[in-house]
């Protein structure tokens, strides 16, 4: 049962071969069992899970055909306000915070009937690749507890490699979905910026986060995506379009698909066992029909340095909330208001936290904002100008997730520049608000995960689920899970 598809835990829940209590407390026993070694997730509440099942196994929801979801468990990541719930986004800050209301994704998933396990773990305030910045300690990968999982949905991507959740939400701002469903071999998507609301998700980078599905294929992240989109009137930047059916095309063929692959993605910086695996993922792409053409992003290896000047400038807006007098950390002790202020602040964030307050309070200040963040605005829309010429050419753009398997604790971590360049593949998309997905497509180097990236035009989820979804169907990478585990 762990190890099934959504589609097949609501046929078995529709026919009575299991009941949504006894599906969740499945979960929660392996998630007992398991999170001690792991640390995927920092809340749960058996009594709040089991309460949410015994409901959806009385609502009549659950095997009803407008409601395939009902009785389904799932994880959030702790950057989702649930109501009720602690809410820490990793953080000192918020570490003792409870969610008076739920996050719009929280509110759609639940409208679903599907039942939460817990909260994930996460880089504090989603800042990290690695997950290793969180305040309650490292996510382990599955596949290996000395390497990380990515991040920061670290606690997500390890939740469902591990099988503590079939499914899982995540967020992501540079890579922050597709990067951890790399390295623990999951497949996790980021929509078109605005598709999914941003209410009642903490903000890292407002122009930038995206709320997405993480699951083990694409036809799972396609279903939970048909729950999770739609227009909210209480989040600005939302969209208002009619609803889409992200499967609807799952079981096209891929004939006469054109898959883009950039020139700038293949050269210097990725890894020849990463490069042999992608390569051997295209060739399957090219025996099911599709064709490669080379296209060109000029403007991509700008994107690193463009996207830490922006994100960290949005960022030390949205965190100057946390000032310890509303909720969240305030320092025992103190003496005036000012160093109230400082002190909450310098106790209650982590190293990375500050590092990027501080440099986006510095790009931001007179005289450096032109020079530095009007600037990187430009290149932004370079970005994004790039990618429209090459959808000129092609259906969708392929390439690695990330330029390594999942590295070693404390290997980057000494070095935030290496550590940002972990995400050099993934960062372009959210810069131009395009949707973008990593699925598994082998195995590299000490026999870690390696993931293939599937980049769309904006509002291409669904031929991006369908070329995923029919690479699935002739491999069985995505089925794969650690063996010690089972």
């Amino acid at each position: 049962m762990i190890n099934s598809s959504l589609r097949k835990l609501s046929a078995a829940l529709a026919a009575r071969k299991i009941s949504a209590t006894e599906l969740a407390t499945l979960f929660l026993d392996r998630i007992e069992k398991l999170n001690p070694g792991l640390n995927a997730y920092i809340t749960l509440d058996r009594a709040k899970t089991l309460a949410q099942a015994q409901a959806a196994d009385a609502s009549g929801k659950v095997g009803a055909q407008d409601t395939p979801l009902a009785g389904i468990p799932l994880a959030h990541k702790d950057i989702f306000c649930t109501k009720g719930w602690r809410t820490s986004c990793g953080s000192r800050m918020l570490e003792n915070f409870v969610a008076p209301y739920d996050a719009h994704v929280v509110e759609k998933l639940a409208a679903a009937g599907m039942v939460t396990l817990g909260k994930l773990n996460m880089d504090e305030f989603a800042m990290g690749s690695s997950n290793e910045s969180s305040y309650f300690g490292p996510v382990k990968n599955p596949w290996d507890t000395a390497r990380v999982p990515g991040g920061s949905s670290g606690g997500s991507a390890a939740a469902i490699a591990a099988r503590l959740a079939p499914v899982a939400t995540g967020t992501d701002t540079g890579g922050s979905i597709r990067q951890p469903a790399a390295l623990c071999g999951l497949t996790g998507l980021k929509p078109t910026y605005g598709v999914v609301s941003r209410y009642g998700m903490i903000a890292f980078a407002s122009s930038l986060d995206q709320a997405g599905p993480m699951a083990k294929s694409a036809e799972d992240c396609a279903l939970l995506l048909n729950a999770m989109a739609g227009f909210d009137p209480r989040d600005s930047t939302s969209l208002e379009r009619p609803a889409e059916d992200y499967a609807r095309d799952l079981e096209q063929p891929l004939a006469g698909l054109r898959i883009g692959l950039p020139k700038e993605f293949f050269g210097a910086g990725m890894d020849a066992d990463v490069r042999a695996v992608v390569d051997a993922a295209l060739a399957e792409y090219r025996r099911l029909g599709a064709t490669t053409v080379e296209v060109s992003l000029p403007n991509s290896g700008l994107s690193v340095p463009a996207y830490y000047v922006i994100a960290p400038a949005e960022a030390s807006s949205n965190l100057s909330r946390f000032d310890g007098v509303r909720y969240g950390y305030r320092a025992p002790e103190y003496g005036d208001l000012n160093d109230m202020y400082s002190k909450s602040r310098a106790q209650g964030f982590g190293a990375e936290v500050k590092r990027r307050i501080l440099i986006g309070t510095y790009v931001l200040s007179h005289g450096y904002y032109d020079a530095y963040y009007l600037k990187a605005q430009k290149i932004r829309r370079l970005i994004a100008a790039d990618f429209q010429r090459a959808f000129e050419n092609c259906d969708v753009i392929m390439g690695p997730t990330s330029p390594s398997v999942a590295f070693a604790f404390g290997a980057k971590s000494a070095d935030p520049v290496q550590m940002y360049l972990s995400d050099i593949y993934t960062i372009s998309t959210n810069l131009a608000g395009l949707p973008g997905m990593s699925l598994p497509c082998g195995f590299g180097a000490h026999d870690m995960p390696v993931g293939l990236q599937i980049i769309g035009s904006w509002f291409g989820e669904a031929k991006m689920l369908q070329a995923a979804h029919q690479y699935q169907k002739v491999t069985d990478w995505h089925t794969r899970m650690p063996e010690n585990l089972k």
